[in-house]
């Protein structure tokens, strides 16, 4: 039964992803393809689907996975910043380049660079790109001198390449060199047989986390969560149950300890200019002969939106008894 249930999860993991969906075994499918190779791969999915993952997969079990694989948000930096970043810069190439520096290119030689929000970087860095892949070589900024790198480029993104190049804002000729091999992640909402899976991980990550013995989730929590729509996807499913931590006080989730928006419903057919329905009554986040703690109800009072008559039908106490506690317990009134 041991060795059947480990081979049972041996086939559904790879790497840090983990799914039983015919859909992701046909990207597990391609994982292992592209890891024979050296060849370009652009990971494409919306927010949250796991493309990093995908890319680290990828890196793991390819011959290069004995060497460094370096990652880099291309959103998270401007356009000089990212430069430098990527390419190093020389001694004085610029106000505060107090010294030479090495790029992520230099430090993933050998290995693995992979480039998350590609469809953000600028034109300029978009040609600088281009010539690595082309010319496998870099120059540092301020530097004339051309250094030969030997990298797997994998790069990720949540945007349509493809419309961008046909709005012109990103080079077709690097569109194509960066989807050699591409490789789309379908959001968790395609995927739904995967949650379980999911939910378990999620559960022994927190219970490591927090101490705590949580077993399960409830078929009322269950339902709820498999109803909602994830438009964040597995990252949001992972902070939901997270969230679902701090309130559980028992060997089970239940439906109250998911966060409200889940509890209200499938966030995908609402109606997003509209306002949110209000909250059920007796819907009890605290649950009857629990006692209430300062923890439990901040707790209580940020799914609440911090919206006092909301917490109190939520912990079966009157508004007064709300107020009474943040006043006993020193809560801020407004989140700070």
């Amino acid at each position: 039964m041991e060795e059947a249930t480990r081979r049972l999860g041996e086939l559904n993991r790879l790497g840090g992803i983990i799914a039983k969906s015919r859909v992701m075994q046909n990207v597990f499918s391609f994982i292992k393809a592209s890891a024979a190779s050296d060849t370009s791969i652009l990971i494409q999915g919306e927010s949250g689907t796991g493309k990093e993952l995908v890319a680290g997969a990828i890196h793991s079990i390819g011959e290069r996975r004995d060497q460094p694989m370096v990652t880099v948000n291309c959103s998270a930096l401007s356009e000089s910043l990212l430069e430098s970043e990527l390419f190093g810069h020389v001694k004085g190439a610029f106000t505060g380049a107090g010294q030479d520096r090495i790029g992520r290119f230099e430090q993933a030689d050998g290995g693995t660079i992979f480039l998350d929000e590609i469809g953000e970087i600028s034109p300029y860095i978009q040609v600088k790109l281009l010539r690595v892949l082309q010319e496998k070589e870099i120059e540092r900024v301020g530097d004339s001198r051309k250094r030969k790198v030997d990298i797997r480029v994998i790069t990720a993104t949540n945007k349509d390449l493809k419309s961008l190049v046909d709005a012109g804002t990103f080079r077709e000729d690097l569109y194509y060199r960066l989807k050699v091999f591409p490789i789309f992640l379908p959001p968790l909402r395609e995927r739904k047989e995967d949650i379980p899976l999911l939910i378990r991980h999620f559960i022994d990550l927190n219970n490591k986390a927090s101490g705590k013995a949580v077993t399960s989730m409830t078929k009322q929590a269950m339902q709820a969560v498999m109803d909602y729509h994830w438009p964040g996807n597995i990252r949001e499913l992972a902070n939901a149950v997270e969230h679902a931590f701090v309130l559980c006080d028992g060997r089970e989730i239940v439906i109250e300890d998911l966060p409200l928006e889940i509890r209200h419903g499938n966030a995908g057919s609402m109606d997003v200019t509209a306002p949110l329905p209000s909250a059920p009554p007796a819907v009890s986040v605290h649950r009857p002969g629990h006692r209430l703690t300062r923890e439990r109800l901040v707790a209580i009072l940020q799914a609440a939106g911090w919206n006092k008559a909301e917490a109190a039908r939520q912990t079966g106490l009157s508004r007064a008894s709300i107020w009474k506690y943040m006043k006993k317990w020193n809560i801020p009134m407004q989140p700070e």
